[in-house]
């Protein structure tokens, strides 16, 4: 007979709960929904709202894949040669070692839900917000974070043309 390892607690979040931060006017915001520590470590779940005119710069993922499902507004995916726009309903596979980008694309708010597999991406996100709403971040330690956590940054060329055409307000680099 083999043994079972028992599931992981069963938890409820509720519309509304969860941690929210709101780093900077104008930039993606972080709603943490599902830890790892929620899941065993399997998932992670962060709703992002995204203002007019924002953008998650390019940059890739070495240790995990991430699923998004749009809900509300429109939002803008560039992922590899691959550009899309997707409404409310809307879902996007983003594979880790395949640069990426994210945009408001609409002129109302948007939102989306990230599923990130494995969980444990959701850490930097909350550690980057910190380092936000303490004011301008020193750049060397956004980049120190973003190593610990087997990010990187990207310049495609593609990049100029997207913020042009949505009339985009790229974060501070």
């Amino acid at each position: 007979m083999r043994s079972i390892s028992p599931p992981p607690p069963l938890t409820i979040v509720k519309p509304g709960e969860g941690l929210a931060i709101d780093p900077t006017p104008g930039s993606v915001g972080f709603a943490f929904k599902l830890w790892g520590a929620d899941t065993g470590g399997a998932v992670s779940m962060v709703e992002h709202p995204f203002p007019v005119g924002a953008l998650v710069l390019p940059h890739l993922h070495t240790r995990e894949d991430e699923y998004s499902i749009v809900t509300e507004g429109e939002i803008g995916f560039r992922s590899g040669d691959r550009e899309v726009v997707l409404g409310a309903g809307g879902y996007i596979t983003k594979p880790r070692n395949e640069i990426h980008a994210m945009w408001n694309a609409g002129d109302v708010p948007a939102r989306m839900i990230e599923v990130i597999s494995p969980a444990g991406l959701e850490h930097f996100f909350k550690e980057f917000s910190e380092l936000l709403t303490s004011g301008p971040p020193d750049m060397a330690e956004v980049a120190a974070l973003a190593a610990n956590y087997g990010l990187e940054r990207g310049e495609p060329a593609w990049l100029p043309d997207i913020i042009s055409r949505y009339g985009l307000t790229p974060p501070p680099p």
